[in-house]
């Protein structure tokens, strides 16, 4: 598979700025810092319908539905610092989304690992049953 960062994916790449919320002060009220970045999947010609797909199912509670995936930051107090941050988010959600997970393999528990089982069990066992009163017979 080639390098999802390899793929010039930031020419399809939608940003808008707006001014962000909570403590900051003057800052916060005039300059527009916080960074929305949108991509739509299904209109993306650089990537292929298998990972269309398999980026709709991963990330489905992070798309639209206009088919817009979305990512948000604002927690640096330049616009330039947030779009960056954006952009590493995104590549980062496509390389999750991208990547497919080993297939388990079944396999036994060693004979020591039974043995230590049931040895804990029996101390268990052993444990509740002195804690019960025995009348001298």
């Amino acid at each position: 598979m080639i390098e999802i960062k390899d793929r010039d994916l930031e020419r399809e790449l939608q940003f808008q700025a707006s001014r962000s919320g909570g403590a900051g002060g003057q800052n916060v009220n005039k300059v527009a810092t916080k960074v929305e970045l949108r991509f739509h999947v299904e209109s993306s010609e650089l990537l292929t319908d298998e990972e269309k797909t398999r980026i709709q199912e991963k990330l489905a509670n992070r798309i639209t539905n206009d088919g817009y995936l979305q990512v948000v930051c604002q927690e640096e107090r330049s616009q330039l610092q947030n779009k960056e941050l954006c952009i590493s988010r995104f590549y980062e959600l496509l390389r999750q989304a991208l990547t497919q997970q080993k297939k388990r393999k079944a396999s036994k528990p060693t004979k020591a690992s039974v043995k230590r089982r049931l040895e804990g069990k029996k101390k268990q066992s052993d444990k509740k049953a002195n804690r019960g009163y025995r009348a001298d017979l």
